[in-house]
């Protein structure tokens, strides 16, 4: 398990749209990879999302559940749910400062 289990380094991205699927309700692979397409538009390979699964479970962040039949389903875990209601956080303040900043930015830009 790693020191520091928010540490999710570069594969962040696809954990915090696995942590944020999985906070609806468990689901399996599949569900998980359809449900990330239809709130964010981002695709993953099965590589990818197994491999993040598999991160996230060895961090204690997300628990496999009974399969049913071929399907594992995957649950958020208290330690999930507290990570992602920080990164949430994060990134309102985030969303918030730029939007700020690109209000008060000058009204010329270079041009693209």
């Amino acid at each position: 398990m790693p020191n520091d289990p928010s540490d999710l380094g570069r594969f962040s991205d696809p954990a915090m749209l696995i942590l944020a699927s999985l906070a609806a309700e468990p689901r399996h692979g599949y569900a998980i990879m359809e449900d990330i397409a239809s709130f964010s538009g981002t695709r993953f390979e099965p590589g990818t999302l197994y491999g993040a699964l598999a991160r996230l479970e060895h961090a204690g962040l997300i628990e496999p559940l009974e399969a049913s039949g071929r399907r594992r389903p995957y649950a958020l875990t208290a330690a999930g749910t507290r990570l992602l209601e920080a990164r949430l956080a994060t990134l309102d303040r985030v969303v918030d400062a730029a939007r700020l900043r690109l209000r008060r930015a000058p009204a010329s830009r270079p041009a693209e």
